[in-house]
């Protein structure tokens, strides 16, 4: 019986070949448990406002005690007045004590979907046309249930590790302010996030429009997500006897100087090698000119060249500040008495948001004007440094299951939990293994999806990159 099962998966998994993906990896062990979990923990709705993380934790605790995990080995954390909002922390000891832990993480929680905008119910896992599809078929569910998946593995192998691994299933990343799994942990019970260095998400493969892997990225650094609130005041007026103040003109004038202003570039390590090894993916001049940033060029011209060329490169090479949301006025024939406008910034690692809205201030040129923080100070902190600690194991096995397909870093514009750890002072890098299709897969929008075959192979390589830092003594980056 075990035997046709496998031979049922093998059926499944090599019937995703065709899809694109290259470097067909054996079916992997006991596919038919992890297709079981993944379902289980995709068809329990997670969503802030219906859904609940703490029933996908004790899924995935129940699944760890089956595989022979004793109850200290894997909690749910609840925070108190949140009973939802669980948090899953697991561990399989080392056997090194002067070994440090390394930290797997992945949030439970997903962002809302309504059934009827979508092609199928959002919350049933389907499989159709090498794809499943659900909301959370890929953010973040996939790497969670690969997760836990993996820990089961490494207890059915008996396998012994020299470093600690710790794996922390998290919720609140997506609904933001309610409540943020990291932020209570690290905060209640530091000890179970305790490591040298954490893999998250935030690192993906991209294909190609015919489906073949291009390049396997890794998420080396966050900018800081910030918003700045700008007021204007005045007397006001009738609007048939306008005066030389008019604080919506003012206002717009100010925005208008800020629109046509760029950020001093801020050329990270990192972006240099996400430049450099990108380079072969362009045609000239555009593959020379990130070659030559890539290989340590200042030159202003090309980073001028650079950061026009594609908004992408801009984000990674400075901070960014545009104007979102403006409010003005208090009826049509009055001269407004207020205007109030939203200044969203993205901020590299390594600058104060105080010397963010000093700039502001200065381009805006404009005194009465006032500039305050519009939304919670983000953690602060220096990017992680991407060392061959890190990095080199993630090329090895990447490069065996992707043959030919280029290991590339970066600083992504995006936020994800990471960036709590590594202002904590656990650098936390993201790698996947998932690749997605160029159109985003519909991430937090309808129809969410994930290749059969990636989902494969991620859980291919996150199991052999956990043994792979779990078998040597690990140290910090």
């Amino acid at each position: 019986m075990r035997r046709l099962r496998f031979m049922h998966a093998k059926k499944q998994f090599l019937g995703c070949v065709c899809l694109g993906l290259t470097a067909a990896t054996p079916p992997p062990d006991h596919i038919e448990e992890f297709r079981s979990l993944y379902r289980a923990m995709v068809e329990t709705n997670s969503t802030a406002a219906s859904g609940s993380c703490t029933a996908v934790s004790e899924i995935a605790r129940a699944r760890l005690l089956a595989a022979g995990y004793g109850p200290g080995s894997a909690e749910i954390i609840i925070p108190p007045d949140l009973s939802k909002d669980g948090n899953l922390v697991a561990s399989l000891p080392g056997s090194d004590p002067s070994a440090a832990a390394v930290l797997l993480l992945a949030h439970i929680d997903t962002v809302d979907a309504k059934p009827a905008d979508w092609k199928r119910d959002p919350f049933k896992l389907v499989e159709e046309d090498g794809y499943f599809h659900a909301r959370g078929a890929i953010d973040d569910k996939a790497m969670a249930a690969i997760l836990i998946d993996t820990l089961v593995r490494l207890k059915r192998e008996k396998f012994q590790p020299r470093s600690t691994i710790r794996v922390a299933l998290t919720c609140g990343e997506e609904s933001g302010g309610r409540m943020r799994g990291v932020k209570y942990l690290l905060k209640h019970r530091p000890e179970t996030l305790k490591a040298a260095f954490a893999i998250n998400e935030g690192g993906s493969g991209a294909l190609d429009d015919q489906g073949r892997p291009r390049s396997f990225g890794v998420e080396a650094g966050q900018k800081a997500y910030q918003d700045y609130t700008l007021v204007a005041t005045g007397p006001g007026a009738h609007s048939s006897r306008p005066g030389e103040d008019n604080v919506i003109t003012r206002m717009s004038a100010a925005l208008t100087r800020l629109g046509g202003f760029r950020f001093d570039p801020r050329i990270s390590d990192v972006t240099r090698q996400y430049f450099s090894r990108s380079a072969a993916f362009y045609p000239k001049p555009v593959s020379e000119d990130l070659r030559t940033l890539g290989n340590g060029s200042n030159d202003p011209a090309i980073i001028d060249r650079v950061a026009r060329a594609d908004p992408r490169w801009n984000a990674m090479i400075r901070t960014t500040c545009v104007a979102t949301t403006m409010t003005a006025g208090h009826g049509r024939n009055a001269m407004a008495q207020r205007a109030e406008a939203n200044v969203n910034c993205r901020v590299l690692p390594g600058q104060t948001l105080e010397e963010i809205k000093q700039t502001l201030v200065r381009v805006l040129a404009d005194p009465t004007i006032d500039v305050s923080l519009g939304s919670p100070v983000p953690p602060l902190g220096s990017a992680p440094v991407l060392s061959p600690v890190v990095l080199g194991p993630i090329e090895t096995i990447a490069g065996e299951i992707w043959p030919g397909v280029p290991v590339i870093p970066s600083v992504t514009p995006g936020a994800t939990d990471g960036r709590f750890l590594t202002a904590a002072g656990i650098p936390t890098y993201g790698a996947t293994g998932l690749f997605v299709d160029p159109d985003g897969n519909g991430v937090h929008g309808l129809d969410e999806r994930v290749r059969v075959k990636s989902l494969y192979d991620s859980r291919t390589f996150l199991y052999r990159l956990t043994k792979a830092y779990a078998s040597r003594r690990v140290v910090a980056p």
